[in-house]
C-alpha cells in the first residue's frame, strides 16, 4: 500500500520558517515528479511547488517564489519543502503529492498526481 506522510507543520510567527517533510512508502518515487499543494480556509487547493524525478527542475507558485524551496532525497524516498519568511497568507493545509508514472517533467495541476498525503496544518500568526 502506497502512503505519503507529511510532517513538520505547526504554528509560527510571521517571518519565521518551517520545514515540511513527506515520506513515501510502498513504492519508490525516484523516477516520478513530486509536488506540494495547499488549501487555505475557504479556498480551493492550489499548487505550491514541484520537482522533477532528477531534481533538476523545480517550479514554484509566484506567491512563494524566493521564499520556499522544494528538494528531494531519493534514497530516503522523501521530499521536503523549506518555507522561509512565512506570511499569514501562507496559512493552509499543505499536501504532498506524487505522480504515478515516470515523467521527465512536472505538472502544476493536481489532477495529474496519483498519490496524496493526508496533509499537515501550517498556521502563520501576524
Amino acid at each position: 500500500q502506497v502512503q505519503l506522510v507529511e510532517s513538520g507543520g505547526g504554528l509560527v510567527q510571521a517571518g519565521g520558517s518551517l520545514r515540511l517533510s513527506c515520506a513515501a512508502s510502498g513504492r519508490t518515487f525516484s523516477r516520478n515528479a513530486m509536488a506540494w499543494f495547499r488549501r487555505a480556509p475557504g479556498k480551493e487547493r492550489e499548487f505550491v511547488a514541484a520537482i522533477t524525478w532528477s531534481g533538476g527542475i523545480t517550479a514554484y507558485a509566484h506567491s512563494v517564489k524566493g521564499r520556499f524551496t522544494i528538494s528531494r532525497d531519493d534514497p530516503k524516498n522523501t521530499v521536503y519543502l523549506q518555507m522561509n519568511s512565512l506570511k499569514p497568507e501562507d496559512t493552509a493545509v499543505y499536501y504532498c503529492a506524487a505522480e504515478g508514472k515516470y515523467s521527465g517533467s512536472y505538472s502544476v495541476i493536481s489532477g495529474e498526481y496519483d498519490y496524496w498525503g493526508q496533509g499537515t496544518q501550517v498556521t502563520v500568526s501576524s
